[in-house]
C-alpha cells in the first residue's frame, strides 16, 4: 500500500492543534483561578510557567498525532477497487469498487499548494458523506456536519493525484461501459 505525501504531516498537525488550543483555553482559565486561590494573588510566575508547559504539551501531542496518522493512512489503487486504510486507535478499512464511483475531484487548498500536494476525493453512489469530526474540517459543509467523500485521500503528490484521477475514471468508464 502507498503512503500519503510527506506534507500530510502538516495537515495532521493542524488538525491536532485546533482541539488542543480550545482545550488549552479552558485549562488556562481553570489553572489561573486555581493558582489565584492557592497563591493568594501572586500568580504571575506560576501562570507563565503553566502556559509554557501547555505550549510544549500541545506541540508534543500534535507531533505524535501527526506522525501516527501519517504512518497509518495508507491507500492502494488496484484493478478492481480503491482501498483506503486509516486510523490510529480504531482502524477503518474502505474498499471502493469502480462500479460505485461517480466522480473524482482534486482539491488544493493553501497548505496543499505550499507543500506541493493535492487532496483526492473519490465520490461514490450511495455514500453517507459525513466523515466524522477528525478529517473533514477543511471542506464545505452540508447542514451542520462536515462533508467528506468516502474515498478521501488528503495528501497525494500533484502528478500522482492527476494519475489517480485518470486511472480511476478510465476504470469507471470500462466498468460502466461493459455493464450496458
Amino acid at each position: 500500500m502507498d503512503k500519503l505525501h510527506p506534507g500530510a504531516r502538516w495537515l495532521f498537525r493542524l488538525r491536532a492543534y485546533y482541539p488542543l488550543i480550545i482545550l488549552g483555553i479552558f485549562v488556562t482559565m481553570w489553572s489561573f483561578q486555581l493558582l489565584r486561590i492557592i497563591a493568594g494573588g501572586s500568580t504571575g510566575v506560576g501562570f507563565v510557567l503553566a502556559i509554557i508547559f501547555y505550549i510544549f504539551f500541545v506541540i508534543i501531542v500534535a507531533e505524535i498525532y501527526a506522525r501516527m496518522s501519517y504512518n497509518r493512512y495508507l491507500y492502494e489503487i488496484t484493478h478492481d477497487a480503491v482501498k483506503v486504510e486509516r486510523g490510529i486507535i480504531w482502524k477503518k478499512y474502505t474498499s471502493i469498487p469502480y462500479e460505485r464511483v461517480q466522480n473524482v475531484d482534486i482539491r488544493r487548498g493553501i497548505i496543499a499548494r505550499m507543500f506541493g500536494f493535492s487532496t483526492v476525493e473519490i465520490e461514490t453512489a450511495g455514500q453517507s458523506g459525513y466523515g466524522g469530526s477528525h478529517y473533514g474540517f477543511r471542506f464545505g459543509r452540508r447542514g451542520n456536519r462536515r462533508y467528506q467523500s468516502e474515498g478521501h485521500l488528503p495528501a497525494i503528490d500533484i502528478n500522482g493525484a492527476e494519475k489517480i484521477r485518470e486511472f480511476v475514471m478510465k476504470r469507471v468508464k470500462q466498468t460502466h461501459g461493459s455493464g450496458l
